[in-house]
């Protein structure tokens, strides 16, 4: 008997943005609530969004495992390393290193 996803190719794309809107979600309301806590604290979080530098690292990032995730598994992967590239560039701490 055949899975879903191998009667439906595209299933397994849909449960992959259905779980990475979700994640995106999470993280949308964990902010929220630091920001009802401690007021401008949201805004340090996303700060990374404008530091180049991590925009640099989540970009490799996101190219390294999206090149290895496509060979391996597929285009499913490559929407994963763009998850993965955006949490490692909300890692880099904005400013760090500057003199």
């Amino acid at each position: 008997m055949r899975t879903a996803t191998e009667r439906n190719p595209e299933a397994g794309m849909t449960v992959t943005l259905l779980t990475i809107a979700i994640v995106v979600a999470a993280l949308v309301i964990r902010t929220a609530v630091a920001e009802l806590r401690v007021p401008g604290s949201g805004r340090r979080q996303w700060a990374f969004l404008t530091d180049r530098r991590a925009w640099a690292i989540g970009t490799g990032t996101a190219v390294a495992l999206g090149i290895f995730g496509w060979a391996t598994a597929g285009p499913t992967a490559a929407v994963w390393a763009a998850v993965a590239g955006l949490l490692v560039a909300s890692l880099t701490r904005a400013g760090e290193g500057e003199d």
